[in-house]
């Protein structure tokens, strides 16, 4: 593989990553009471349920800026659905759609500048790939979060591993060798 294929599918294989933790999360926080999901424990959002409508929040405010198509929420902490199956739904169809985008770019788009601004208004311009790196960050960041929420509540034999490198040999990203 070139160096320009790798660096293309860096983020094709993250976004599929991404899909694959985001499954295996909300199945676990499928298994959680309707109290555990809405109680606030002090996490950044407070609950699993805020922590999750964020994770779409910024899907969705980032996909906006780097398509120019789709939701653009107003606020950070904006409940976008009220029900885990809608949540959920949405969810899906989000990943999707950052899949089908990752599968289009190629190493030109990745090192074209972005320019954007934030939700304070503030403009910014930096490399598509720097983006797609918080970008994708920026879920793991949160999902490890949720993560620690859901072990709270159903114990570490509860919370599925998220572990990159669990995708990598799942998916035959990697092998045993």
């Amino acid at each position: 593989m070139t160096p320009d294929q790798l660096f293309v599918r860096r983020y094709r294989d993250l976004a599929a990553y991404n899909a694959w933790a985001n499954r295996r999360l909300y199945a676990a926080v499928g298994r959680l009471g309707d109290g555990q999901y809405r109680a606030d424990r002090g996490a950044f959002f407070g609950s699993v349920h805020g922590t999750l409508n964020h994770l779409l929040v910024g899907d969705r405010l980032w996909m906006r800026r780097i398509t120019g198509t789709g939701d653009e929420p107003a606020r950070l902490d904006t409940i976008l659905f009220r029900t885990l199956p809608e949540l959920a739904e949405a969810r899906t169809a989000e990943d999707a759609r950052i899949s089908a985008h990752m599968d289009g770019l190629d190493a030109a788009a990745l090192a074209a500048e972005l320019h954007y601004a934030n939700v304070a208004g503030a403009r910014f311009v930096q490399p598509l790939a720097t983006v797609l790196d918080h970008f994708f960050n920026h879920q793991t960041h949160h999902r490890g979060q949720l993560h620690c929420l859901v072990s709270g509540f159903l114990g570490n034999e509860g919370a599925p591993s998220l572990d990159l490198i669990a995708f990598q040999r799942e998916s035959g990203l990697a092998r045993p060798g």
